[in-house]
């Protein structure tokens, strides 16, 4: 077909690729500004985190949740309860009108309430001088900003190919649940998938190269272990890759964990080992635009590719890949892009959380990060049965690492592992935002009874014993 370039009348000022949340976000932000713009979308509309991510998977997280939580019951005595997955076929069709409600409320509706931005979605772009191409047409504008996200790795295991594995996606399709499952890859999907298909009655088997949630304090990294483990969950960590295979119905995993060698079966294989990032239509190279060896865009502070003109946001870039900072990355490119902004992308207090059963959360840097950076670190570990809430709760599976400088007492970071630590690490991330001392957190009042008290109680371990006090004392 003929190349339709857009007409002077249609002139855009930034082209958006991309119809995420970091999309809608760099869209939406230079709309308001008075800016015209070309939102540039592919398929679905709305992004991994409506349609296959954080949206499905936390609400698969949560009826996983009510039915642990009934058993769990016999915790405190005197009381016994029981609860059980009655239909899959329900559960995930209940999940499918929750997504489809959400991308319609906060995508499809969205964009009518922003003149300035033309959604425009009729196939692949590509970036050409001046700016892209997508299906027949050719759209130009002075300033480019790219986000379209990510998808789920494969990783490369002999014979995987052949084996139909399944992806975070694909498992929450499934017509019928899996009696038995392996994972390959112990990060934070993981670990979150892991747990809920395992609560809802299929047998799990987490295999991860290094350990569970790599890069988390040691600390938090054996909690979990254990608190997965008990739930009977196998964790295989610390294991190479041989071979994967079909026998049948099932699914043969090969490893070797040391010097011993193993196969684990099971009905289906869930690769959760990354993502890879949405660029092999794009000609990167073309433009100029060089990318990691991951294959992550690499952006500046500023948010700006190695290609003048052309920025990236969201899980496309080689930053944070939280959905929250896809969609706050997205607003600094956009501002810089086509404002004349001079922002700069700060994830310092960042704070951020893995949805398990007890929930990681954290912010700052961990002990291994500071000493790096060149701190002299002091640390407090607590752990949970320290914290009156976890005794009163009955649930002590957990517990709080703070990390501080140990010359100006000042907080560098901490974690978190407590079934409420989602709701407790903002209160560290305020702590960090405003460089709080150690002192500082330890002399604040908390209310009694919650989890994010035992924030308080790490931060008076650095320089005390908490069970020398009394309730309430500190």
């Amino acid at each position: 077909m003929k190349d339709q370039t857009e007409k002077p009348g249609g002139a855009f000022d930034l082209i958006v690729l991309g119809a995420g949340s970091a999309g809608f976000s760099a869209a939406i932000t230079a709309a308001d500004a008075g800016r015209r713009v070309a939102l540039v979308g592919h398929g679905t509309i709305g992004g991994a985190c409506v349609n296959v991510g954080c949206v499905p998977s936390k609400t698969m997280i949560r009826a996983a949740e009510a039915v642990h939580g009934a058993r769990a019951a016999s915790r405190f005595p005197g009381l016994m309860g029981a609860a059980h997955l009655e239909s899959w076929a329900k559960l995930v069709a209940a999940k499918d009108d929750l997504v489809s409600a959400l991308r319609q409320k906060k995508y499809s509706d969205v964009l009518p309430q922003h003149d300035g931005v033309e959604y425009i979605d009729e196939g692949p772009a590509r970036l050409v001088p001046g700016g892209i191409t997508t299906g027949p047409r050719r759209i130009e504008a002075p300033r480019i900003i790219i986000a379209t996200g990510s998808r789920p790795r494969v990783p490369d295991i002999p014979g995987i190919e052949g084996i139909g594995a399944l992806t975070s996606a694909t498992l929450m399709e499934l017509k019928e649940q899996p009696e038995s499952l392996i994972f390959v890859g112990g990060g934070y999907v993981g670990v979150e998938l892991a747990q809920m298909m395992s609560r809802l009655g299929t047998k799990v088997t987490i295999v991860t190269r290094s350990t569970l949630l790599g890069g988390t304090e040691p600390e938090v990294a054996e909690n979990l272990q254990q608190a997965l483990e008990a739930e009977g969950i196998t964790v295989l960590a610390g294991v190479a890759y041989q071979s994967v295979r079909r026998e049948g119905k099932d699914v043969v995993l090969s490893l070797k964990q040391g010097s011993k060698n193993m196969d684990v079966t099971a009905q289906a294989l869930v690769s959760t080992a990354g993502r890879v990032a949405n660029t092999e239509d794009l000609d990167l190279p073309g433009a100029g635009v060089k990318q990691d060896s991951n294959g992550h865009i690499r952006v500046g502070k500023d948010m700006q590719t190695t290609a003048p003109g052309i920025y990236a946001a969201g899980d496309v870039t080689d930053l944070d890949q939280y959905v929250y900072m896809a969609a706050y990355g997205a607003k600094l490119a956009a501002r810089n892009a086509v404002l004349g902004a001079s922002e700069v992308y700060d994830n310092s207090a960042m704070p951020w959380v893995v949805f398990t059963d007890p929930q990681v959360a954290g912010a700052g840097l961990s002990e291994a990060q500071a000493a790096q950076a060149g701190h002299r670190v002091k640390t407090s570990v607590l752990p949970l049965d320290q914290v009156p809430r976890a005794l009163a709760a009955r649930d002590t599976r957990g517990v709080i690492k703070l990390v501080a400088d140990a010359d100006s007492d000042v907080l560098l970071g901490g974690q978190i592992l407590a079934p409420e630590g989602a709701d407790a690490v903002q209160a560290l991330a305020l702590a960090l935002k405003f460089k709080m001392t150690a002192k500082d957190l330890g002399g604040t009042i908390f209310p009694y009874l919650t989890t994010v008290e035992g924030l308080k109680l790490a931060a008076q371990t650095f320089d005390m014993d908490v069970e020398k006090l009394s309730c309430c004392a500190g």
